[in-house]
């Protein structure tokens, strides 16, 4: 399920970061580690929204997220049974309003601090598609085998889809929220990281990778994904490899073919820092003009 796409998503203008950024916190027995996660997303000035969705936690999760409500910004949402990290992050799109998204997990494996450098691409008009790619920043690592796994569906990924990606199931994903949006992403679980990348490969979008920084947890701190979920995320990529366009997003979408064609023709790298300085006194000008 993905919330409604409006003509106001489809024209709304990327100028700057501040506001731009919402959040989705998928939360399952996360009451040790949320409270430290939402005081660093909110932190952020790049964030205007962020929604945590408690997945029927029972260890008083939902009540850490409570004490942040007074704050305009949090959105709260409660799933009344526990139904998967894939459904919660589908119930946290149906509410969030910002121009850009990006999924934070709450339990203090990706760094808030890095939002500015994910959404960057997206805002300056060079990708719509953004993830981050643990391992190349500074890092911990939980298991050599969860790390050849990563390896295994990555690799399987630029196999079936023709691409080159080095971390297909970072949890670290930024994008439109148009075209999140207009994915219509049906994963319950963890096969929703392999849904979001399949998707998003068959539209003919090209993801732009940034290094980050990665603190893995281990089992006994809550570590939840599994080899089977590896096994399921390869059955999933095969599935939305052979399905056909049509049955994966019904009727043709011009909006597709419309963003394709400004990536295409937008400037492969970033502005220059003078750029970026008339960029902003631009900006400034327009906002500040009578009947903006």
């Amino acid at each position: 399920m993905s919330g409604p796409v409006t003509r106001q998503d489809d024209n709304r203008e990327l100028t700057s970061h501040a506001g731009q950024l919402g959040v989705i916190i998928p939360a399952f027995n996360e009451a040790a580690t949320l409270a430290q996660v939402l005081s660093r997303v909110l932190r952020e000035p790049a964030v205007g929204q962020v929604v945590v969705v408690d997945d029927c936690s029972t260890d008083g999760t939902f009540e850490v997220a409570d004490r942040f409500s007074g704050d305009p910004r949090v959105v709260l949402r409660r799933h009344p049974r526990n139904q998967g990290k894939g459904r919660a992050i589908q119930t946290g799109l149906e509410a969030v309003s910002t121009a850009i998204v990006i999924i934070q997990d709450a339990d203090l494996e990706y760094d808030p601090q890095e939002y500015e450098r994910m959404i960057t691409p997206i805002i300056e008009g060079r990708a719509d598609v953004v993830y981050g790619v643990r391992g190349f920043a500074s890092h911990t690592a939980y298991s050599y085998w969860f790390v050849i796994g990563n390896k295994l569906v990555t690799t399987a990924t630029n196999v079936l889809f023709n691409c080159y990606i080095q971390d297909m199931e970072t949890g670290f994903k930024a994008m439109r929220t148009d075209l999140m949006r207009r994915l219509r992403l049906r994963g319950r679980r963890f096969d929703i990281e392999p849904e979001i990348t399949a998707r998003v490969l068959r539209l003919g979008y090209r993801i732009h990778e940034i290094p980050i920084s990665y603190y893995a947890r281990n089992r006994q701190e809550g570590k939840k994904l599994t080899w089977q979920d590896g096994v399921k995320a390869l059955f999933t990529l095969l599935r939305l490899r052979l399905t056909t366009r049509r049955r994966l997003f019904g009727d043709p979408d011009h909006y597709h073919a419309t963003r394709l064609t400004e990536l295409a023709s937008s400037p492969r790298l970033p502005p220059l820092p003078e750029e970026r300085t008339a960029a902003a006194s631009t900006d400034a000008q327009r906002r500040s003009s009578p009947g903006h």
